[in-house]
């Protein structure tokens, strides 16, 4: 009878036209030390060349090459029906670990039990801090956010509560969710919970399972010893040339059809649409403020804002109002 030696971690990544980025990120892993792993990544139908890359030059990664773009969520699920470890870690393409992040998650993981889920400090490659440990997603936060409170007083316990931008992020803390950049997840909370809800193609489902770790009791948590360097948006880039969603991008379409999925499932009908609103409200009065000039700055700018709407309303007929998710790929 064969006996299996069960790695401390399953590191997956999932790739999508960032070869480059993609590479250095595996090399980051490849350097780890102090823990036994393996590494899965999942192609979402590159057409740069990512997966024979990983083929040629990795050859110790298990590869799943995928025909369509299956997206975030459904990609790591099919990565988790094969992972072996005793934790299972999320890896963007586009981070990089630092000496010592995945020995430490897994350290950490070992002294507290009761942690289900857990995340890094995300910096920059100027080593800027990047939100790590955040509050779920409500009307009042994302009004908070959408009106430029938040950003403007971000020591604030009120406004800046949604980032958790008046904390020290030096300081380890549990919290209610921690960004897919980086994550470590307990597998038997997994296999527990379930995997990530495939409604959900990009934006929201780290949000989703985080709050499902905790209905179980389980904690998330935010390890600041353990750092990621992340660039953000890179795949994003490869189809709207930008790494923050903008006003009628694919990717904006793709957050807001998320964002009416997440409250739905957990806030129902009426706080899907009372998001809606809010998020409507918001551009509209924008568009009026800005259309008391005329400069030609401001009238791009209302039009952008016009792309907005028509995009919101589009994500709302698309989802029936948060209730259905379009077929794959978005």
């Amino acid at each position: 009878m064969s006996v299996i030696n069960v790695p401390d971690a399953s590191v997956i990544v999932v790739s999508f036209n960032t070869r480059e980025l993609l590479r250095e990120s595996l090399l980051t892993v490849r350097d780890s030390s102090g823990v036994t792993f393996e590494t899965i990544v999942v192609d979402n139908a590159s057409h740069d060349g990512s997966a024979d890359m990983v083929t040629a030059e990795f050859p110790e990664v298990r590869l799943i090459r995928s025909n369509i773009n299956l997206g975030f969520a459904a990609a790591n699920n099919r990565a988790f029906e094969i992972a072996l470890g005793r934790y299972v870690v999320l890896l963007n393409s586009d981070a990089f670990l630092r000496p010592g992040a995945l020995r430490l998650s897994v350290e950490h993981m070992d002294a507290n039990p009761l942690a289900g889920l857990a995340g890094a400090r995300l910096v920059g490659r100027d080593g800027s801090w990047q939100p790590s440990a955040r509050m779920f997603p409500s009307l009042l936060n994302n009004l908070l956010a959408m009106s430029g409170l938040a950003a403007r007083y971000p020591k604030s316990r009120l406004l800046g509560r949604m980032d958790r931008t008046w904390a020290n992020p030096l300081e380890p803390c549990e919290v209610d969710w921690v960004p897919g950049a980086y994550s470590i997840i307990r597998r038997s909370v997994l296999d527990r919970i379930g995997f990530f809800d495939e409604r959900f193609f990009l934006y929201y489902e780290e949000v989703d399972l985080c709050r499902r770790v905790k209905a179980t009791n389980s904690q998330v948590w935010y390890w600041p010893d353990i750092v990621v360097e992340h660039l953000g948006g890179e795949s994003a880039k490869s189809m709207d040339d930008t790494k923050v969603p903008k006003p009628g991008s694919r990717t904006e379409l793709w957050r807001m059809r998320a964002g009416l999925l997440y409250f739905r499932k957990h806030h129902g009908s009426l706080g899907a649409w009372s998001n809606m609103l809010i998020e409507r409200c918001w551009y509209c009065l924008r568009a009026i403020r800005n259309s008391w000039s005329n400069s030609a700055e401001r009238s791009a700018r209302v039009a952008d804002l016009k792309s907005g709407l028509a995009t919101l309303k589009q994500a709302w007929g698309d989802t029936r109002g948060g209730k259905v998710s379009p077929s794959r790929p978005w």
